[in-house]
C-alpha cells in the first residue's frame, strides 16, 4: 500500500504545514525492509534524527539559527520533485547495506545536538507525533475522501436544484405565453352591426381604432388559425378599411387601391412611412464647386449631414442644422439646390451626354434641369418647357442662380411640343409627367382625401399623350442618343406601368434598364391585368424600403421612326375605328377613349388628303359617290347617307359598323346648306329678271 500510505502523508503535510522532503523521507525510511548487516534502529526515538538527515541538502542552517518557517501551500508542488532525488538515493544506500550508515547516524546525532532546540521536530515529542501520522494515515485517507465525496454530492445536488428551477421558470414562461396568446384570439371579435352603429354616434376612439387595427392585422397574418368562427376574410378586410379610413383620414378609394397593391403587413408600414417626412437632401452643382468643399462649408456653418448614400456622388442628407438650410450664402450662390433624392434617379436614368439636345417636357421648378446642365457641363442644348405660366418664374430663377447657360424656357403644353421643335429633332426626352402624387403624401397630405377615381382617369389620359408627344420627338437615328425616361411621383399601377404598356403598343420602343442597382421591379401582372413582360426593366420606390419617396422610373430606346403597321385602311381613306382602351383599375374611360378616337381621326384624315393642281380631293367611302369635279354624278343627301349606313350594317350581321368622321359630316352638311341657299336663289333671280 505504498500510494495509498504517500497520499496520507500528502494530506498530513497539508494540514499540519509539515515541510514535504521530511514526510518523504520519513515515509522512505519507514517503508525499507531492514537488513542484516545494518544496525538495529533504536525505534521511534530515532525519528527525529532520520527526519532532519536530509536537511543540510534542501537548508544549509548555520549553528544557532532557528528552523525555517513553513513554506506556504502554493510552493508544495516545487518541492514535490525536489523530494523524489533523496528518494532514489535512500533506495540505493538501503538495498547496498555498506559499513558508513553508522557513521551517517552520527554525523545525523551531531548535526542534530547543533540545531536549535525550538524546532518541533528536533523535541522528543515528536515521535509519537510522526508516529501517529504513520499510523492514522489510513484513517485520514478515508476521512478526506468522505469529505470530498460529500462536497461534491452537495456541489452536484445545487447544480440540480439550479437546473430544475432554470426548467420550471421556461416551461412556466412559455404557458403563460400560449395562454396570452389564447386569450387575445379569444377577447378579439369583429364588432358587430350594433356596436358599428353606436360608434358612428360618437366621437371617434383613436386608442380604440389602433388597438383593433392591430388585431385585424395580426389576424390577418396567421388567418387560418386566429380568424373568428363565422367570418371570412372580406369581413376582416373590409373593417379594416374603415378603421384606417377613420384613423389615418383617407378616402374610401384610396385605401381601397393601397390595399389591393400590398400585402396587410406591408401596407401598415407603407401608411406609417407616409405619416414621417422623409430626410432633407441637397444636390451639389459641380458647375460651380465639389460636394466634399461644399461639406466642409457648411459643417462649420453647424449643419450635421452626411453623404446621400453610394449610387449618388453628389447627394448630401441633413439630419439638423443651427441655420436655415435654404438661406445661406452657398444657397444663394448656387452651390447647392434642395432637392428630394427620389428626383436624383430620373436624371441618373437619363445619363445625358455632352453636346447633345435635350427636352425637359415639365420641367418647374428646376431641380432635374439644373442637374441635366451639371451633367452636361453647360454644352449642348436643354429645351425646359413649363405649361404652367405661373411656374416659369421659379424655373427661371433657379435656372440663372445655378449657373446654367445652355438651356432655352419654353411655355407651351407638352402635348404641342413636336409640332413646336419638329418631330425626330432631339436625341432625349426627359418626362416627370403630371400625376395624382400619391407617392408624396408625407409632403402633401391633401391626396389622402382629394384624390378619386376621376382624377386617376385624368391624369393617366394626360400622360398616354404626353409619352406618344416625347416619343415622337426623339430621333431614333441618334448617334449617343434616341432614350426617354419617364417617371412620376405616384404609386398607382395605372399611372405607371399601364402607361408603358401603352406606349409600347402605340410606338416602336422597347424598355431598356434604367442603370439604378436599386429599388423594386416593375409590375408584369396586376390583378386581372397582365403586361408586357420588359416592365420587370422599370423601378419602383417606395418610402417604407427605400426611405425617399414614392416614385416610378422607366427607360425607354427608340427602335425606328416609323409608327407600328396597322390595319391597311380602305382605298377610301377611312380609318377603322380604335379598340376601347381599359385603364388599370378596370374601368373603361368613355371620354377619354372618345377624345382620343376623335384626335387619331382627325390626324388620320389630314394624312390622307390630296393635293392636285390646288384642288383638295376628298376621301371617298364605300357605298357613297361624292361630286369632285364638273358635277359628273350626284350627290346623295344626307338622309341617303344614313339610310344607306344602317343597312350596310345590318346586311354585315356583326360585322363593325363604319361610322363617318366628324369632319365628313361636317362638310356634309355645310355643302347642303349652300345647295339650299343656291335653290333658293334662282327662284328670286327668275323674278327680278
Amino acid at each position: 500500500m505504498p500510494k495509498t500510505l504517500l497520499f496520507a502523508i500528502l494530506v498530513a503535510a497539508l494540514f499540519f504545514s509539515l515541510p514535504t522532503h521530511c514526510i518523504l523521507k520519513t515515509f522512505l525510511l519507514r517503508s525499507t525492509p531492514p537488513s542484516s548487516s545494518s544496525p538495529p534502529l533504536l525505534g521511534h526515538r530515532n525519528l527525529p534524527a532520520v527526519l532532519f538527515m536530509a536537511g543540510p541538502k534542501f537548508n544549509k542552517k548555520t549553528k544557532g539559527a532557528r528552523a525555517p518557517n513553513h513554506p506556504p501551500r502554493k510552493k508544495l508542488k516545487a518541492d514535490f520533485p525536489l523530494a523524489k532525488e533523496p528518494r532514489k538515493e535512500d533506495l540505493l544506500s538501503d538495498s547496498d547495506v555498506t559499513d558508513e550508515e553508522p557513521e551517517k547516524l552520527q554525523e545525523s546525532g551531531k548535526e542534530e545536538q547543533e540545531v536549535d532546540t525550538d524546532s518541533d521536530m528536533s523535541s522528543e515529542g515528536d515521535d509519537p507525533f510522526a508516529d501517529d501520522i504513520l499510523q492514522g494515515s489510513g484513517e485520514e485517507e478515508d476521512g478526506s475522501d468522505e469529505d470530498s465525496d460529500s462536497d461534491a454530492s452537495d456541489i452536484e445536488k445545487r447544480a440540480r436544484a439550479i437546473d430544475e428551477e432554470k426548467a420550471q421558470e421556461e416551461e412556466d414562461a412559455e404557458a403563460e405565453l400560449q395562454l396570452n396568446i389564447k386569450e387575445e384570439a379569444d377577447e378579439f371579435r369583429l364588432p358587430t352591426e350594433g356596436e358599428l352603429e353606436e360608434e358612428a354616434h360618437r366621437p371617434p376612439d383613436l386608442s380604440n381604432l389602433q388597438r383593433r387595427i392591430k388585431e385585424i392585422v395580426r389576424v390577418l397574418s396567421n388567418f387560418k388559425s386566429l380568424r373568428q368562427e363565422g367570418r371570412t376574410r372580406k369581413d376582416y378586410v373590409d373593417q379594416l378599411k374603415i378603421d384606417l379610413c377613420s384613423y389615418y383620414g383617407y378616402n374610401e378609394f384610396l385605401i381601397e387601391a393601397l390595399v389591393e397593391m400590398f400585402p396587410v403587413v406591408e401596407l401598415m408600414e407603407l401608411i406609417e412611412a407616409f405619416e414621417k417626412p422623409r430626410p432633407i437632401c441637397l444636390r451639389t452643382n459641380t458647375l460651380k464647386t465639389r460636394r466634399r468643399d461644399l461639406a466642409g462649408v457648411l459643417l462649420n456653418r453647424g449643419v450635421n449631414l452626411d453623404p446621400l448614400s453610394k449610387w449618388s456622388k453628389v447627394g448630401l442628407v441633413v439630419y439638423d442644422s443651427q441655420v436655415p438650410i435654404g438661406a445661406t450664402p452657398e444657397y444663394m450662390a448656387g452651390y447647392y439646390m434642395l432637392q428630394s433624392a427620389s428626383s436624383f434617379l430620373p436624371v441618373m436614368a437619363l445619363a445625358p451626354q455632352e453636346k447633345e439636345r435635350v427636352v425637359d417636357m415639365a420641367a418647374a421648378p428646376g431641380g432635374k434641369t439644373t442637374y441635366i446642365a451639371a451633367l452636361m457641363r453647360n454644352s449642348g442644348i436643354i429645351y425646359a418647357n413649363e405649361m404652367k405660366e405661373s411656374r416659369i418664374k421659379s424655373l427661371t430663377a433657379n435656372l440663372h442662380r445655378m449657373g446654367v447657360t445652355n438651356t432655352i424656357v419654353s411655355n407651351y403644353d407638352g402635348r404641342e411640343m413636336p409640332k413646336v421643335l419638329g418631330v425626330r429633332s432631339v436625341d432625349r426626352v426627359l418626362l416627370d409627367a403630371p400625376c395624382s402624387g400619391t407617392g408624396v403624401i408625407s409632403k402633401d397630405e391633401s391626396v389622402k382625401t382629394s384624390k378619386s377615381e376621376l382624377d386617376i382617369q385624368n391624369c393617366v389620359y394626360l400622360q398616354k399623350q404626353l409619352i406618344l408627344a416625347a416619343i415622337d420627338m426623339v430621333d431614333a437615328g441618334s448617334k449617343s442618343g434616341g432614350y426617354i425616361v419617364y417617371s412620376t411621383c405616384s404609386i398607382m399601377v395605372a399611372e405607371n406601368e399601364a402607361v408603358i404598356d401603352y406606349a409600347l403598343k402605340r410606338r416602336d420602343v422597347k424598355l431598356v434598364p434604367c442603370g439604378l442597382d436599386f429599388g423594386r421591379p416593375g409590375f408584369i401582372r396586376f390583378r386581372s391585368h397582365r403586361f408586357h413582360t420588359s416592365l420587370e426593366k422599370t423601378r419602383r420606390f417606395y418610402p417604407h424600403v427605400h426611405n425617399m419617396d414614392g416614385f416610378f422610373v422607366a427607360k425607354l430606346k427608340k427602335m425606328s421612326n416609323s409608327k407600328p403597321t396597322q390595319q391597311p385602311s380602305e382605298p377610301s381613306g377611312e380609318v377603322e375605328e380604335e379598340p376601347e382602351l381599359i385603364d388599370a383599375n378596370g374601368v373603361e374611360g368613355d371620354v377619354q377613349q372618345q377624345q382620343e378616337q376623335e384626335q387619331e381621326k382627325k390626324d388620320n384624315s389630314k394624312v390622307n388628303k390630296k393635293v392636285n393642281n390646288g384642288s383638295v380631293k376628298k376621301p371617298r367611302k364605300e357605298g357613297k359617290e361624292y361630286v369632285h369635279e364638273r358635277g359628273e354624278k350626284k350627290k346623295p343627301s344626307f338622309r341617303e347617307e344614313i339610310s344607306k349606313t344602317r343597312y350596310q350594317s345590318i346586311a354585315g350581321r356583326g360585322e363593325k359598323r363604319k361610322r363617318p368622321s366628324r369632319e365628313e359630316i361636317s362638310k356634309t352638311r355645310e355643302e347642303k346648306r349652300v345647295a339650299l341657299r343656291e335653290a333658293k336663289r334662282k327662284p328670286k333671280v327668275a323674278n327680278k329678271k
